[in-house]
């Protein structure tokens, strides 16, 4: 007789799926990591700052005419405030310590004696070199996103010179800013330039425009030759750059040079001569009353 093996018992599991998790996180996630990115990216701009592009960048948000002393009307000092001597009292001490201190601010380390504002502008041109600065690493960060300009970044130099920020947008062998003839850039070229007008509107400064040609180009159309091209390219630029966000107000020239200031002035029939600037000058501050330009 077979053995009793007992009762077999058989558990169906039914498994339920989980309810679907929202996407917020994913942008919170991504506000973080855009806020790490701007947090890091100002640590390093202070830490490649000098201690003078400091100084006039600090001065620029707080006006120097602002006293750092505060008046003791109405308290205990009766008008005064404590200096390195302590605390004067009566009108006569208190306007010899102001006439000192005057005579004093007035004076170099060497002993010499500045011209009024010549610190003002000392310091307004650290300021100005500092936005210049921050403005050529936001463009270049801005290039970097545009996957579709990868190939391209030879074409596009950028360098802060004495005179400012230039920025060229130059043709390479096979690969043209500009097709032959024409005045409308690629596409890659609209976008190179749609990241930076936003950037260049920033800037108090003013911008001036300029096309080039390179030498031994030939134009079908007798009354439209070089200058004509290289005119309309700059103008084109203008154009796009005032349709992503650049006031027309910040442009203070757009010319053509045609070849004549080619770029290689070794080879100026080279591709690399073709191209257009776009120049942000660094103005001289204003000079004050009384200073000799």
């Amino acid at each position: 007789m077979p053995e009793d093996i007992g009762e077999i018992i058989i558990k169906k599991v039914k498994k339920s799926k989980h309810p679907h998790h929202g996407g917020a996180w994913k942008i919170a996630y991504a506000d973080f990591v855009t806020a790490m990115m701007a947090f890091f990216l100002l640590l390093w701009l202070i830490s490649m700052a000098t201690p003078e592009q400091k100084k006039g960048l600090a001065d620029y948000f707080a006006p120097p005419n602002i006293s750092e002393s505060q008046s003791g009307s109405g308290g205990a000092m009766a008008g005064t405030s404590p200096g390195e001597q302590g605390a004067q009292s009566g009108g006569g001490s208190t306007q010899n310590q102001a006439e000192g201190d005057k005579d004093e601010l007035a004076k170099t380390p060497s002993g010499d004696v500045d011209q009024p504002g010549e610190a003002s502008i000392k310091d307004s041109g650290s300021s100005i070199d500092l936005m210049f600065h921050s403005a050529a690493v936001s463009i270049e960060q801005s290039w970097q996103a545009l996957p579709n300009i990868t190939t391209f970044r030879d074409n596009l130099i950028l360098e802060e010179t004495k005179d400012g920020l230039n920025i060229q947008i130059v043709n390479q062998t096979g690969r043209a800013m500009f097709p032959e003839g024409s005045k409308y850039p690629v596409d890659e070229v609209r976008s190179a330039l749609s990241v930076i007008g936003p950037i260049l509107n920033r800037l108090p400064n003013q911008i001036t425009i300029s096309g080039h040609t390179a030498s031994g180009g030939t134009y079908p159309n007798p009354r439209y030759g070089a200058w004509e091209l290289s005119s309309d390219r700059a103008n084109m630029v203008r154009s796009i750059l005032g349709e992503f966000g650049l006031s027309s107000t910040h442009i203070r020239a757009v010319m053509g040079r045609a070849d004549d200031e080619p770029f290689l002035p070794n080879d100026p029939y080279l591709d690399a001569n073709e191209r257009v600037s776009i120049s942000v000058l660094k103005d001289a501050p204003p000079v004050p009353l009384g200073m000799k330009p």
